[in-house]
């Protein structure tokens, strides 16, 4: 048999999408539609995907369009930031983190948003993990209570 061929790459999207809402409405109707492929194939397997994850959480997708007008698409993990503000109860973060502090978390909380975003974090290390989401707090005007 001979090889498989690769399908040619015509673009990458990211976007960032609420789990189980997306519509070919904007944001995604005008950024994939300009590439041909059916909006409302991916709307379909996009929410049958995240139907599993907390209605309306923000999820980032990269959606791979090839020229064939097929695509791919992988589902992240929720931002930190998304998670840092669901676990602070803010609606937004500071304007001006080094003087206005808008929330609170605890390390148990730092501790559970690292151990979730492993697999899109670029360590394999709990405690560098748990040190990044920590400087997510801290650029966002959230301190961090020892508990």
């Amino acid at each position: 048999m001979p090889p498989k061929k690769k399908k040619e790459i015509m673009a990458q999207v990211r976007m960032q999408i609420p789990a189980g809402q997306a519509s070919p409405a904007p944001p995604v109707g005008s950024a994939l539609g300009p590439h041909g492929i059916s909006l409302m194939d991916f709307v379909k397997q996009f929410n049958d995907k995240t139907s599993k994850l907390e209605a309306g959480i923000t999820v980032p997708v990269i959606v791979t369009v090839y020229k064939d007008r097929s695509f791919d698409f992988v589902i992240k993990t929720t931002p930190a930031a998304v998670l840092l503000k669901k676990a602070a109860k803010i609606a937004k973060g500071s304007g001006e983190p080094n003087k206005n502090k808008v929330g609170k978390v605890t390390m148990k909380d730092i501790e559970e948003i690292a151990k979730y975003k492993m697999p899109d974090l670029n360590t394999d290390d709990l405690e560098m993990a748990k040190r990044i989401i920590m400087g997510t707090a801290k650029s966002m005007g959230v301190e961090i209570e020892n508990e």
